[in-house]
């Protein structure tokens, strides 16, 4: 079964000037190699020693842009199943906005594997990015992106206020909304375009 979301919010990270980044300092390692690689690299990293976040990497040295958020579009009993799996028995039953509004819940409600990392989001057969089509005149009230601060950055100083996470402004997937949000600046301009259907066949 395929499973898709629409990319609701997304977060910035702009390589080795960006303290708050895992390149800060220009730093390849074997863990953030796929940051370093072509745009459009697939990066996976554990966090909390149990969970998962995915990125693609981005124009620029090191860049890489963090999947926040989806709108859960197909698949959704598969997701639900999947993210009931890792919560305690007799949790309340999650509401569909619920399935994909974090970085670590759409990796659990995707299912989406450690072995990912380094893979291209480009041609790989599996999971894929397209343009949303929704995204237009339709949808006038969602259409309009905006940013503000990321999200559990706040010991890196001047950068964990920096505007680099990118929402649809009131979309109720959405994982944190900032009464201080703005207008996108340009030079995040990639994390913007990431806006769109995400589509993945699970291993199930």
């Amino acid at each position: 079964m395929i499973e898709r979301g629409r990319v609701v919010e997304t977060e910035a990270y702009l390589g080795g000037e960006d303290k708050a980044s895992h390149s800060a300092g220009g730093k390849c390692t074997e863990r953030n190699t796929a940051m370093f690689m072509k745009p459009g690299t697939i990066y996976v990293y554990p966090i909390y020693g149990i969970y998962l976040c995915m990125n693609v990497s981005s124009q620029g040295e090191g860049a890489a842009v963090l999947l926040r958020a989806l709108e859960p579009l197909h698949g959704l009993p598969l997701m639900r199943q999947l993210r009931t799996a890792r919560r305690r028995e007799g949790a309340r039953p999650l509401k569909d906005k619920e399935l994909c509004n974090g970085p670590s819940k759409l990796c659990q409600a995707l299912d989406i594997p450690r072995c990912f990392d380094r893979r291209d989001l480009a041609s790989e057969p599996e999971v894929w990015l397209e343009r949303d089509p929704q995204i237009g005149s339709q949808e006038p009230d969602l259409k309009e992106v905006v940013s503000a601060s990321r999200i559990g950055i706040a010991s890196h100083g001047e950068w964990a206020t920096k505007p680099l996470r990118f929402y649809l402004r009131g979309h109720h997937c959405v994982s944190v909304f900032s009464w201080k949000c703005r207008a996108p600046p340009f030079k995040a301009k990639t994390a913007c375009l990431m806006f769109g259907i995400f589509s993945f066949f699970p291993s199930h």
